[in-house]
């Protein structure tokens, strides 16, 4: 879009290119008046508005009712909105997996975005990639841009015990793997696991990112929270929209908002509540599209000063809604106040630390706890460093094990998810509670897609035994809502022949959290050895479509596992 194209408003705004501007513009508005606008109407400004709804998406079962509530505020600001589809993504309705397609519908937004007429855009997002999708569309875009997610659901029980996805859906199936609970048992979990539309209600990597939204400003306040289907979700929506015809009068673009130092408010706040270790490999690729590096190194430093302040599954005890209850994130910003970046401006027109002043009065809640009183010290996410660690592997290390934070023992090795799937519960496989189960080739290309396999289960013959917890190592992710100590992001990965892919059955692994250190006990001449022998990756030229893409343009994880052509030419500055 030419730089007179993007000052036009409106209607006049991208026009199809005949050669005949005012042509298309004739064109344009004779097809749109057969959708029943006015002239009136049609000189206001355009307020788009992105529809993810889909049968496949109950995460985002609520999208109607958010746009006429989103639409409903365009209007009583003046503005005319006009909703668009775009691709939806659901983590268990996408082969091989979500982060496979992610890129493909940051693609979708950012080009709809530049291809149809409006002065701002609002962003419904809930499911784990579609908000990360979007916000790497908006940056890239960079027009007036709000995100509204649809929100966590509500939580259920199941024979008087308080449940929600999807922590307790992980627990639920381990118990049943190891033969605690029977078929008809987990049939009956099954039907209440998920009580509600909505994202899970657990702190996994959709609230992780919601509120890591909020925290970069890309939200208005209170809107991380909100239970998807309570009445407060759609009054928000409604200020979204009204917002959004103020963000298109004052052409506040995300490139204004998304900044090294607002990057660097997510980050902590990602570390406060405990968040999903997506949450770094999304909010790597946000920042990639406008030349912004992770300081991965920084980042750990970050979370030894930073403790967990919420007192939620997978890290702790209570959900979603009990959260909103407890104030929303408001009790967690008055927290971190002190480690905020206070001047950073946000889509409300004021800077971040102007809506910290303004939060409601606190009240008495037991979810949020004080800074000096957390329920986890040094860093909910620790970046580890050493032979095996690559470029730098990661441990959400508040939700795993405290005993074997440190810990050395054999590797069992599986080659891919599919030699995992076979060889898990095979009662041969060789394998001992100490042991370290070590998961190949399901990176970014290896997989492909870098699924969320890096929770990998424990052996069903030490399930039964009561085993609960191994170090699991993998160049894969882990859902939000997993739990576990489990080694993810090894990069390179070992796909491209990352240092994963000489391990070998036998070999012994320290993973030393404290000191930051996770190796391979093998001397460096047997690794060079190892690795003039290692088979060459994918050739992408015997793939198609977009899964050729992918191969052949897909980054590792510690640049957000984005498309190279979709990021910033060069490196502009690091965060934090």
């Amino acid at each position: 879009m030419t730089s007179n194209q993007k000052d036009m408003k409106g209607m006049k705004r991208a026009l199809t290119n005949y050669g005949d501007a005012e042509f298309s513009l004739y064109l344009r508005t004779a097809f749109i008046k057969a959708m029943g606008y006015t002239d009136e109407a049609l000189d206001r400004p355009i307020i788009g508005i992105v529809d993810t709804h889909s049968g496949y998406n109950p995460c985002h079962a609520t999208v109607p009712d958010l746009i006429a509530a989103i639409k409903r505020g365009t209007m009583l600001a003046g503005g005319l909105p006009i909703e668009f589809p775009t691709i939806s993504l659901h983590e268990s309705f996408a082969y091989p997996t979500s982060m496979f397609l992610r890129n493909l519908m940051a693609m979708d937004t950012e080009e709809m975005i530049r291809a149809q007429p409006m002065d701002a855009v609002v962003l419904i997002g809930g499911c784990d990639k579609t908000v990360p999708a979007q916000l790497m569309a908006a940056a890239s875009a960079d027009i007036p841009a709000i995100t509204v997610v649809t929100g966590p659901m509500l939580s259920g029980s199941h024979r008087g015990e308080r449940v929600g996805a999807c922590t307790d859906c992980r627990r639920f199936w381990a118990q049943y793997r190891a033969g605690e609970i029977d078929a008809p048992e987990i049939d009956e979990i099954t039907n209440n696991l998920v009580p509600s539309g909505g994202t899970c209600g657990v702190m996994g990597t959709a609230s992780t990112i919601a509120c890591m939204t909020e925290a970069l400003g890309m939200m208005l306040p209170g809107g991380a929270t909100i239970p998807a289907v309570l009445a407060d979700r759609f009054r928000h929506a409604e200020k979204a929209g009204q917002r959004a015809v103020e963000l298109a009068a004052d052409g506040l673009t995300p490139s204004r908002i998304i900044t090294p130092a607002s990057l660097a408010n997510a980050l902590r706040m990602l570390l406060a509540i405990g968040g999903s270790t997506n949450g770094i490999v999304h909010l790597a690729a946000i920042a990639g599209r406008l030349g912004i590096d992770i300081d991965y190194q920084a980042f750990d430093q970050m979370g030894r000063e930073t403790p967990v302040l919420i007192d939620l599954k997978p890290s702790g005890s209570y959900y979603m809604d009990d959260l909103y209850r407890a104030g929303g994130l408001a009790p967690v910003f008055r927290e971190l106040k002190p480690l905020l970046n206070l001047d950073c401006l946000t889509v409300s027109g004021r800077t971040l630390g102007e809506e910290i002043d303004d939060l409601p009065a606190a009240f008495r809640q037991e979810v949020v706890r004080t800074i000096d009183q957390p329920i986890h010290q040094g860093g909910s996410i620790a970046v580890l460093n050493g032979n095996l660690a690559g470029s730098g592997a990661i441990i959400k290390q508040s939700a795993g094990t405290p005993q074997l934070m440190a810990h050395t023992g054999k590797a069992v090795v599986f080659e891919s998810i599919e030699d995992m799937a076979a060889r898990i519960d095979d009662p041969d496989l060789k394998v001992s509670e100490t042991d370290v189960l070590v998961m190949k080739n399901c990176g970014p290309r290896g997989a492909p897609g870098m699924p969320e396999a890096g929770y990998i289960p424990i052996p069903k013959k030490l399930a039964r035994n009561g085993v609960k917890d191994m170090v699991r190592i993998s160049d894969g992710r882990m859902s939000g809502t997993a739990f576990g100590t489990i080694v993810l992001h090894a990069s390179p990965e070992s796909a491209i022949g990352g240092p994963l892919a000489l391990v070998e059955n036998g070999d012994l692994i320290t993973l030393d959290v404290p000191n930051r250190l996770l190796t391979l006990n093998v001397e460096e001449s047997e690794l060079e050895r190892r690795r003039a022998y290692l088979k060459p990756p994918v050739d992408p030229t015997t793939l198609r479509g977009y899964l050729r893409l992918y191969h052949e343009q897909v980054n590792q994880a510690e640049k957000g596992c984005d498309f190279d052509f979709m990021t910033a030419h060069e490196t502009v500055a690091k965060t934090p």
